[in-house]
């Protein structure tokens, strides 16, 4: 019992460090690309 929760707050982190991660690089790509088409 107390591993699977271990496990599920584990999963948890990881689905919200995968969220920032792929919000931050959408974020960049976006202002690349805006810069881009500005150039």
């Amino acid at each position: 019992m107390r591993d699977n929760s271990n496990t599920f707050i584990y999963i948890v982190a990881g689905v919200i460090i995968l969220h920032f991660i792929v919000g931050f690089a959408y974020l960049v790509y976006k202002l690349t690309k805006k810069e881009d088409k500005s150039k």
